[in-house]
């Protein structure tokens, strides 16, 4: 397992040529090459070759999964991450001056890090943030930036992961057909372009406040590849001709306070008044609550009175900006 590990730039050989051999290291290899098959065997001790001293205690191992990928672990923004992985590199080399450290550039050519600290640096991290790191993903992680993007990107696929196993799919009957009322995901993309393309232009302004009937790439991409966590998309679809049909789709984004959400909302011009704006806004809210969140609000353009009704129905409160009197803004308690 170890002979085929894919090195980070500039590592030395972990097999026969390792520098660490040499007179009266056996004992001291024999002890590494044990962590280190620990470690690649998904075992992991934390501990550096600085932090051992003469004569002390075998380090606590405790095993952890043995399926590969990312984990779900709590969410830390980039900033955080950088400090935790300096932490662990300190750790590991605390002769290093991480000041000095430049994020851009390979950590092996600027910290003594020999191919077994490098291996220990990466069993820590692996511990610290909760994720099994493929071998065939250690090649890429030269530079602190691309092991802080890296984690970053395991961490959000771990949230969005679980995002979406923790919202349920749920069948309704409207007007004798039935409707699935489910988790959008990113696969959804032509789904959301038929269904933006199939609203009327008045539909669409209300809901874009654009009049364009296709909208870009990016946009459906940001509207179906949400995480589920601080971005959480409902699509309601039916069998039409055989094929899954995107009828209506709300969703709310967490703010920066994490305490709050702004929810948007578009239906079908057939659905509407059929009873499907109210299970889908029912639906997002029961989401918000149970995640925790403490209001949710919304901008609804002046003249759209019908929504705004639907708004007082639903317990939000409208409150006019005096600055701009072409939307009112709705807020609800959760």
């Amino acid at each position: 397992m170890l002979r085929n590990l894919a090195q980070p730039q500039g590592a030395a050989r972990v097999d026969g040529g390792d520098s660490l051999r040499g007179a009266g290291a056996e004992k001291n290899d024999e002890r590494r090459w044990l962590r280190v098959a620990r470690c690649a065997s998904g075992v992991q001790t934390g501990q550096g070759r600085h932090r051992q001293r003469p004569g002390a205690s075998t380090p606590t191992i405790t095993p952890r999964p043995a399926e590969r990928g990312c984990q779900r672990a709590r969410r830390m923004s980039p900033e955080e991450i950088r400090s935790h992985v300096l932490a662990v590199i300190a750790s590991i080399a605390p002769e290093a001056d991480l000041r000095q450290l430049r994020s851009d550039r390979p950590l092996r050519e600027q910290i003594d890090l020999d191919s077994i600290d490098w291996l220990n640096v990466v069993a820590a991290v692996c511990e610290r943030f909760a994720v099994d790191i493929p071998e065939a993903d250690y090649a890429g992680l030269t530079t602190l930036d691309a092991i802080v993007a890296y984690l970053a990107a395991c961490q959000a696929r771990g949230a969005r992961a679980h995002g979406a196993a923790t919202l349920p799919t749920v069948h309704h009957a409207i007007g004798g057909k039935r409707v699935t009322v489910r988790p959008l995901r990113a696969a959804d993309t032509a789904l959301e372009a038929e269904f933006v393309r199939h609203l009327s232009t008045e539909a669409r302004y209300k809901r874009f406040m654009v009049t364009v009937r296709d909208l870009p790439e990016s946009k459906l991409r940001y509207l179906t590849d949400v995480d589920q966590v601080r971005h959480v998309a409902l699509g309601a679809t039916i069998e039409q001709d055989g094929r899954e049909v995107l009828v209506g789709a709300v969703r709310y984004v967490v703010d920066a306070s994490g305490r709050a959400c702004e929810f948007a909302i578009a239906v079908d011009d057939a659905w509407q008044g059929t009873g499907l704006a109210g299970i889908l806004m029912k639906a997002l809210i029961d989401v918000a609550r149970a995640r925790g969140l403490a209001t949710m609000e919304g901008s609804v353009l002046a003249t759209n009175t019908r929504m705004l009704k639907f708004m007082r129905q639903l317990g939000f409160r409208l409150e006019h900006d005096p600055e701009d009197r072409s939307t009112v803004r709705v807020v609800r308690a959760l």
